[in-house]
């Protein structure tokens, strides 16, 4: 783009062959047509719906509890079939409702693009469909109108664009048709595609159409595939991990029972208990349940997430690109230090020469001024009240050549000049200074002070302004008929007031809580270098890092720059696209980063980093291309959602332990009992019963734990979801749940109770082993202070489930059991609650 930038406007109109004045002939313009295609964005291809849900049967454990109902369906089991292949088809319809989001972004972007243009085509003007324009076609444009393609202006008179669709700044820019000198970095002279025309009125030659526009380029890097999140690639691992184990125990078992003579029957049904004891069936539902909980909770802190796995995500993040205005400053100017001299005149400067207003509570025009105004009221001098007592009869407007305001009003009968403007200018033209209630001569002395106060204030990142007046004497009274510089002469000065776009005070708290967890705040900001650093400094963001602008970065190497990225701490004035170069140079450091964003051109960083927030009053585009959504464009949210998003991750663990603990212990007991020559103790329902059903409210209770209170002061975890530490503590469950399970099917079958009586004891045993198990998986802090009340409801459910089971004639003939004594009940609790104390003892005497 920046070539058509750097050439004049005659120089574009040659090297695009056209004419500003007739623009192409139809003829010329149906060849370009051919040439560059319609100005339209093209959508890649999607999977649909039915290849999406139809992808869901390829996962490894989905494919293992296929072939396990197909075993069980050939050898006459039907009702294991079934069941089993309800349980796949929940599985398959969870992860899909997971997957299957409507990529809205691209739709949002094609409702953003004009359908018409006016352009110049034979001599004339014509209206066409704004798809039909081609690179050379001369595209006049006014106020309110869509700018259809990326033009370069060749002419303007007054015009303003509003950019804030594609770049999120909410003050138009001036556009003008001079040409840029070379590394001069403005779009100043183009307009884009999808923005629109506040004021004024111009002539552009189109220089991009279709995906060649900035908006295209867009277009076509949030159509890219976006990376699995850090829970997916832990859960696929998982997922395989446990796949491969499925497919060795259930292979080795089914050897063992084919050279034991077995017949081939028991040996599928084996295999096929084996096969299901070893999936954890009800993870997926489980970890679904908990990431939307999760979610309800975030949305009530105004953080609405928009992708389910994007909740645990937040609690791996240890980068957090943060923008500058409104998320981490409050974007309202206020005035935050001044030297004043003379206090009544000072307010009454700030209230009149002034064109702001407040009108039922809110504020009205320009930002600088705004601040100005509300400095005047805070102080008790009410505008709407000094106007009626000193009406305003003459206005000279600031503009960016005179750098100063000057208003003229009629105070207790005398005509006033009231100045405010850039120091500099404001001193120059003042040779009084109003102090100790008198006026007196500026000498020498009170300017060197004057500018002393002017360069600390700046070294702040202030933005100052010099406030002045004078009374008109008589022979100026006619002052409508005098040279307008005239009455801004011989200015009493009154002193200097600084203003700055103040830091959210929870921003600087969030920061600091930031900085104990371990995570690194990272500013980004269109923003000057001197007032990023300021505020960076202030809120605590840059200690001992660097700060690095745009046009730096523009000049590193990708080498270099991935060499210095985890040193910089502020960037000022970057472009949106830069963004993406960030977020990349951060992920090839091995960071999970969390990247904030309001505008069109933000939406790539958004889908790049591994975790998008748009803001809630950002662009629909960004909102669609991002992860998680600010409702109040606020840091401290940021933070609470990652503190949220490391309970959930804690949460995760604890009932994957929990799980893992139950598929062990069955995979250890059913591979036991088969090499011992005893005969399975679960049938295939009973063991998706314990891993859907009875480990299922239990599992769901953990993952509404509270958080630890230590969660914020530690490091974010790359660990996977099972530590060391959890994995042995898993294998000892398992074995104690196998040992325990089996010595009382053992003893029960050699005192002749019968296999059903000896089966419905294993089963229930097994099924308070997963009971008191729960107390093991809890999280600490929750041991000693019992808050999760679902806990318990869930442990009482299963038990009632559990009893319905033994009891209930109907649920007898389906699970293979019969009713238990008062006695049988008292071994079994006392044989399973042994679990807790092998957990204790591991946590006390095995180090990890």
């Amino acid at each position: 783009m920046m070539k058509w930038q750097n050439l004049t406007a005659d120089e574009t109109l040659k090297t695009l062959k056209s004419d500003a004045d007739k623009g192409l002939s139809t003829e010329e313009a149906n060849k370009r047509s051919i040439k560059y295609g319609k100005n339209e964005l093209v959508e890649k291809k999607k999977a649909g719906p039915i290849s999406l849900f139809l992808s869901q049967f390829k996962e490894i454990l989905i494919i293992i509890l296929i072939v396990a109902a197909i075993a069980a369906a050939y050898v006459g089991d039907t009702i294991d079939a079934v069941v089993i292949l309800i349980v796949v088809v929940i599985n398959a319809v969870v992860g899909f409702i997971q997957e299957y989001r409507a990529e809205k972004a691209m739709e949002k972007l094609k409702g953003l693009i004009s359908s018409e243009a006016m352009v110049i085509r034979d001599g004339r003007d014509q209206k066409i469909l704004a798809s039909d324009l081609v690179p050379g076609d001369i595209v006049t444009i006014g106020e309110g109108d869509n700018i259809p393609a990326d033009l370069r202006i060749i002419q303007s008179s007054n015009l303003n664009v509003d950019e804030s669709a594609l770049t999120g700044e909410s003050v138009p820019v001036e556009k003008i048709c001079d040409a840029l000198e070379p590394g001069e970095e403005s779009t100043c002279n183009a307009a884009f595609m999808e923005t629109d025309v506040s004021t004024g009125r111009g002539k552009g030659v189109v220089i991009e159409t279709g995906m060649n526009t900035a908006i295209g380029k867009i277009a076509e890097m949030i159509q890219e595939e976006e990376d699995e999140t850090p829970l997916h690639q832990k859960i696929g691992r998982l997922g395989r991990n446990l796949g491969i184990l499925a497919i060795g125990v259930c292979t080795l078992v089914f050897i063992l029972e084919y050279l034991q003579g077995v017949p081939i029957v028991d040996t599928f049904l084996t295999a096929i208990s084996l096969a299901v004891a070893a999936i954890p069936e009800g993870l997926p539902a489980i970890l679904t349940l908990t990431l939307a909980l999760g979610m309800q909770r975030m949305a009530k802190s105004n953080a609405i997430v928009r992708k389910l796995l994007a909740v645990e995500t937040l609690g791996s993040c240890n980068v957090i690109c943060t923008d500058k205005t409104g998320t981490l400053t409050k974007n309202k100017m206020t005035v935050r230090e001044t030297h004043i001299t003379a206090p009544e005149r000072a307010f009454e400067i700030s209230a009149l020469c002034n064109n702001s207003s407040i009108y039922e509570g809110k504020t009205i025009g320009d930002p600088t001024d705004v601040a100005m105004l509300v400095f005047a009221e805070e102080n008790g001098y009410s505008k709407i009240e000094l106007e009626k007592r000193y009406p305003r009869l003459l206005e000279i407007p600031l503009d960016s050549v005179r750098k100063r305001m000057t208003t003229v009003n009629e105070i207790d009968g005398e005509k006033y000049v009231l100045v405010k403007g850039a120091p500099e200018i404001v001193l120059g033209k003042s040779t009084w200074i109003e102090k100790d209630e008198r006026i007196q001569k500026l000498t020498k002395p009170d300017r060197e002070a004057v500018l002393n106060d002017l360069r600390n204030m700046t070294g702040k990142a202030l933005r100052v302004l010099a406030l002045a007046y004078k009374k008109i004497p008589y022979e100026e009274s006619k002052f409508d008929e005098l040279d307008k510089d005239i009455l801004e002469e011989n200015l009493v000065f009154v002193g200097l007031v600084g203003m700055m776009d103040p830091p959210r005070k929870e921003a600087k708290e969030a920061v600091a809580t930031c900085k104990k967890a371990g995570i690194k705040v990272v500013m980004i900001t269109g923003d000057h270098k001197d007032t990023a650093a300021a505020i960076a400094r202030e809120i605590g963001i840059l200690t001992d890092g660097k700060v690095l602008t745009g046009s730096e970065l523009d000049k590193l190497t990708d080498a270099e720059f991935e060499r210095i990225v985890e040193d910089v701490q502020v960037y000022a004035r970057v472009f949106p696209e830069q963004k993406v170069r960030i977020v990349e140079a951060l992920k090839d450091k091995d960071n999970i980063t969390a990247m904030t964003g309001d505008g069109v051109n933000d939406a790539p960083a958004l889908k790049r980093a591994a975790i998008g927030v748009a803001m809630g009053t950002g662009t629909d585009v960004a909102k669609e291309s991002s992860d998680m959504l600010l409702q109040d464009d606020n840091f401290a949210t940021i933070v609470k959602a990652v503190k949220e998003g490391r309970t959930i991750f804690d949460n995760i663990r604890r009932f994957v332990r929990f799980q893992l603990s139950t598929n062990v212990g069955a995979i250890l007991t059913i591979t036991s009992s088969s090499i011992m020559g005893l005969p399975v103790p679960f049938n295939p329902i009973q063991v998706l019963w314990i891993n859907i059903i009875m480990d299922g409210p239990p599992a769901q209770s953990l993952g509404v734990e509270p958080p630890e209170k230590n969660i914020m002061e530690r490091a974010p975890i790359k660990e996977e979801i099972i530590p060391r530490k959890n994995l042995i503590k898993i294998i000892i469950a398992g074995v104690v749940m196998t040992v325990g399970t089996l010595a009382l099917y053992y003893y029960e079958l050699i005192s002749g109770a019968g296999a059903l009586k000896a089966t419905s004891i294993a089963f229930t045993v097994f099924v308070m082993f997963q009971i008191f198990n729960v107390f093991n998986c809890k999280s600490e802090m929750n041991l000693r202070n019992i808050s999760n009340k679902f806990l318990f409801i869930a442990i009482s459910l299963s038990l009632l489930l559990q009893i319905a089971v033994i009891y209930t004639p109907f649920l007898q003939g389906i699970f293979e059991t019969t009713a238990l004594s008062l006695i049988d009940w008292i071994v079994i609790i006392l044989v399973s609650c042994t679990i807790i104390i092998s957990d204790w003892l591991a946590e006390k005497f095995i180090k990890y």
